[in-house]
């Protein structure tokens, strides 16, 4: 499967400040999904498929572990010492929107989305999944395998790492004992560990030139 990010940085992130037992907490919300319109990154989520996969994710929630990080990590799998947020609601409204609501913790990264939000920097929300792309009228139409990993914070979506993220969204996905690894970068690994001392520049040579021509 492959990796599908969505950024959504023009929408109105709301900043939400609650304080429960004398603690101040601050939370985000707003748009964090869309579906049934093609969006910017010329791709449509059917209502169907997005309602089957919030709803799947509601477990995730209530369980609290539905927990994002602050940035855009070019990989399906949530890095724990990134986390900067709980999602804390999820749901398909009806005016094409899926409506989402975070908790920002008290995590080193979740301390610098505080920050920035008390300093009003404009941030913007981030979904990242995994699944299958079937082209229809030009129009890439995400398929029933689709399964939502998290909803990240953002605020800028042209960072350097955007070279790296496209080598990630065109491998091919697979769950190894419950994380997602990529299978392109395992086999360039298995290449290099292979190689000998001599042969082991040809070897990263090869390998990096196979990730380029992988990027359609």
């Amino acid at each position: 499967m492959k990796l599908i990010t969505e950024v959504n940085i023009d929408s109105e992130i709301k900043y939400l400040e609650e304080t429960n037992n004398g603690k101040k907490s601050y939370y985000i919300e707003g748009k964090f999904m869309g579906y049934d319109e093609p969006n910017k990154n010329g791709r449509i989520y059917p209502r169907g498929i997005m309602e089957k996969e919030v709803g799947r994710y509601q477990e995730l929630i209530d369980e609290k572990r539905s927990l994002g990080e602050l940035g855009h990590p070019p990989t399906p799998t949530v890095n724990l010492d990134k986390v900067s947020h709980l999602i804390t609601n999820l749901k398909v409204n009806e005016d094409g929107d899926v409506y989402g609501k975070a908790k920002i913790l008290s995590t080193p990264m979740g301390k610098i989305a505080e920050n920035f939000i008390t300093e009003g920097v404009r941030l913007g929300v981030s979904s990242r999944g995994v699944g299958s792309l079937k082209e229809k009228d030009g129009i890439n139409e995400v398929q029933d395998d689709f399964q939502l990993s998290t909803v990240d914070i953002v605020s800028d979506p042209s960072a350097p790492n955007a070279f790296v993220r496209g080598i990630m969204e065109n491998a091919e996905w697979f769950l190894n004992n419950g994380i997602w690894e990529p299978r392109q970068v395992e086999e360039a690994q298995k290449t290099i560990r292979k190689a000998s001392k001599r042969q082991l520049r040809e070897a990263k040579l090869h390998v990096f030139k196979k990730l380029l021509n992988s990027i359609k």
